[in-house]
């Protein structure tokens, strides 16, 4: 079945950047010949969710239906739609189009389209006029082209946060080939940390989890982790000091590049992921004596998104999660600002039949 109009659907939605979300009446596009229609089941919560739903970063727009880290099922196709059938168990993450045609799309790299990709909320279809909507809604429709096939044997609600937390964290480690042999650090044990701490072990390479919290040390270790490093303790932090080939940052408190920069060896790599709301300043002596390189990173491009479930189907790596039910969600954005999750707090999009 292919809808020939638009068609509302339940959604949860901020209508400012100071008030709570709330139930909304959300109307989406019709089915196109290239369009998938799919029925949301599980979304996670992401904190750029917040930070957008409350316009921290600027350009909000209202009303605005947030979640990128989406999964359910094909309820309709496009009548040119070949890679997705209906009943597909499929998943979109951060992006639902890009430009298709500059170098990076070009090279599987849509993350860094050019001309700007389409973010799945809170941003435009490529037209740049129509705008998006993301996951805290029963439905979705999107080009097949940026729809992700989830593996059978993944639970559904806890592959969500992979759509987002899993291919911030997998890209990076990937693309500086952290493997066998290295010793690797993680900063932060949060929605993004905890997936980061997977996935270097399942590289098999040494990772410790670096921390302002020795409590920590219990759970770090069941993710897969050799150890903990204690950032606030001297001692600690002058036992590995020179030490790391790869250190992967995943934090958005404002810190020391440099207090991180020292436990790196010669040659060694350390990549941020997560975006303090204030510059950080920079030390080049701790660069410039050791040949070090700082860089950045983001998510991974729909190809890349896809060897990621796929990897993680071959491994049966999910997120830690918390459920709860749509009509939480302000409630979780309060404990998410508080650090009070672990790791991932995902919605049960079947709450909403409770709003309407």
């Amino acid at each position: 079945m292919t809808p020939s109009s638009s068609f509302k659907t339940k959604a949860y939605a901020a209508f400012s950047s100071t008030t709570p979300l709330q139930p909304h009446a959300l109307e989406l596009r019709s089915v196109g010949p290239h369009d998938v229609m799919i029925t949301i089941e599980y979304c996670g919560v992401c904190h750029s969710d917040i930070h957008q739903a409350r316009n921290e970063w600027g350009g909000a727009i209202y009303p605005m239906v947030p979640g990128h880290e989406i999964v359910g099922h094909v309820k309709a196709v496009g009548d040119a739609v070949q890679k997705f059938s209906v009943g597909d168990r499929v998943g979109v993450g951060v992006i639902v189009d890009s430009c298709r045609h500059c170098n990076s799309c070009q090279e599987h790299l849509e993350q860094y389209c050019e001309n700007g990709a389409s973010l799945t909320y809170n941003s435009t279809e490529q037209d740049k006029k129509t705008p998006t909507y993301g996951g805290y809604s029963q439905s979705i429709v999107t080009t097949e082209d940026f729809v992700l096939r989830i593996p059978a044997n993944l639970s559904l609600a806890a592959t969500a946060p992979l759509l987002c937390a899993g291919i911030t964290t997998y890209s990076p480690l990937r693309n500086w080939n952290v493997g066998p042999g290295q010793k690797v650090g993680i900063v932060g044990l949060g929605g993004l940390g905890h997936m980061g701490v997977k996935f270097a072990h399942a590289f098999s390479a040494e990772t410790y989890v670096i921390t302002t919290s020795p409590h920590k040390k219990e759970k770090a270790l069941k993710l897969g982790a050799k150890g903990i490093i204690v950032s606030k303790d001297p001692t600690d932090m002058k036992q590995h000091a020179n030490s790391f080939d790869f250190i992967l940052s995943t934090i958005s408190a404002s810190y020391k590049l440099e207090h991180y920069l020292s436990l790196l060896k010669r040659d060694g790599k350390m990549v941020v992921v997560g975006l303090p709301s204030e510059p950080l300043q920079l030390d080049l002596s701790e660069i410039v004596h050791g040949r070090k390189t700082v860089a950045g990173s983001m998510i991974g491009g729909i190809q890349e998104t896809q060897e990621m479930l796929d990897f993680c189907g071959n491994h049966n790596i999910t997120a830690e999660i918390e459920m709860i039910p749509i009509q939480e969600i302000n409630a979780a954005y309060d404990r998410m600002l508080q650090g009070d999750v672990h790791y991932r707090f995902v919605i049960d999009m079947a709450s909403l039949e409770k709003n309407h």
